[in-house]
């Protein structure tokens, strides 16, 4: 984690102060930012940012477009940070591009473990894993995922979606559990943000997709046939 550099961006200075604290002793090197605008400058101005932390309602500029602006031209881990609790606010996020969604109050240690595990997916920390599930190979250091021999592109809660799945073949998955294992929710989320993700997956892995399965009524299992 050392040199490792995190963006958090939050109008208000006692959240800044706190998540810096807790991510400085857990080893990363923070950088601040209090609105939207500043945030891109100091995001262009720095070209090893490895994760960014945002806040949604901001002056000058809110998170929705900051994230917006980033995605013009980055595929950096982004976590959102929100007072509300809309689920439709979630589900726009994720549609952006938003790799986490974390509503307030959280807990700052959950989410320093919630920026390790997307780090982790992004290959920024060394890890040497490869799975295997039929036509399908994750590399889990290099976050590549190939399907027939062909690299395809995943965003990183779809990374992380595919490889809860490999690691639990022929297991029946109810959407709540794939919300608290996955997405590290303490409640049970709505469905739509699982089936949407799903959808998507499904669709990346092509001929593949069918390895997930639909089980009605609960949730989903992942199984080669």
């Amino acid at each position: 984690m050392d040199n490792m550099t995190i963006l958090v961006v939050d109008d208000e200075s006692r959240m800044r102060k706190l998540l810096n604290d807790f991510l400085s002793k857990s080893g990363y090197r923070v950088i601040e930012a209090g609105d939207g605008e500043q945030a891109l400058t100091v995001f262009y101005d720095n070209k090893d940012i490895d994760l960014i932390v945002l806040d949604v309602m901001m002056p000058k500029l809110d998170g929705w477009e900051v994230l917006k602006e980033i995605r013009k031209n980055s595929k950096v881990p982004v976590i959102m940070l929100t007072a509300r609790g809309d689920e439709r606010d979630e589900l726009l996020g994720f549609e952006l591009g938003v790799d986490e969604y974390v509503t307030k109050p959280f807990s700052p240690k959950v989410l320093v473990a919630r920026i390790e595990a997307i780090l982790r997916r992004s290959g920024a920390l060394d890890t040497e894993v490869k799975l295997t599930a039929g036509a399908i190979v994750m590399d889990i250091s290099a976050h590549d995922v190939k399907v027939d021999g062909k690299s395809i592109e995943l965003s990183y809660k779809e990374f992380e979606l595919l490889e809860y799945f490999m690691n639990n073949q022929g297991k029946a998955l109810s959407r709540e559990k794939i919300l608290n294992s996955v997405w590290n929710y303490d409640y049970f989320g709505d469905a739509r943000t699982i089936d949407t993700h799903v959808k998507k997956l499904r669709s990346k892995l092509g001929d593949r997709g069918e390895y997930i399965v639909t089980i009605w009524g609960m949730g989903y299992k992942f199984e080669v046939k």
